[in-house]
C-alpha cells in the first residue's frame, strides 16, 4: 500500500517538474488612446470648482418642503451628526461641526431663534 502512494507522489512530483514547453510571451503592443477615450477621461483633473453650499443644501432643504418636513428633515440630521460630533476622527468630527453648525442656521432662519 505505501508502494502505491510513493509511486503516485513521484509521479505527481516529476509531472510538476517536466511542465511542457510553451511558446515565449510577448508583450502586447501598446494601444494609441483615442481623442474620447476612456483613458483620457480619467487622466485629465476635473475642472469642476469646489462651490460652497449653502446651509439649507448641506441640509437638503428645498424651498418647496413645509415646516413639518424642515423639522423632521433637522432633527434626522441632529441625531445623525450629534453622534458623530464625539468620534475619534478628526475628520469625521469636523463634519459632524460643519453639519450641526448648518442645522442650527437652518433651524434659525425658519423657526426664529433658539
Amino acid at each position: 500500500m505505501f508502494k502505491k502512494i510513493l509511486a503516485s507522489l513521484s509521479k505527481s512530483q516529476t509531472a510538476k517538474t517536466e511542465a511542457p514547453k510553451q511558446a515565449p510571451v510577448t508583450a502586447p503592443a501598446p494601444v494609441a488612446p483615442t481623442a474620447g477615450g476612456v483613458l483620457n477621461q480619467l487622466a485629465k483633473p476635473a475642472t469642476v470648482p469646489d462651490k460652497p453650499k449653502t446651509p439649507e443644501e448641506l441640509c437638503e432643504i428645498t424651498p418647496k418642503m413645509s415646516k413639518d418636513q424642515i423639522q423632521a428633515q433637522l432633527k434626522l440630521l441632529y441625531r445623525r451628526y450629534n453622534r458623530s460630533a464625539s468620534s475619534l476622527d478628526s475628520k469625521i468630527r469636523k463634519e459632524a461641526d460643519d453639519m450641526l453648525t448648518a442645522i442650527v442656521v437652518v433651524r434659525e432662519k425658519n423657526f426664529g431663534e433658539i
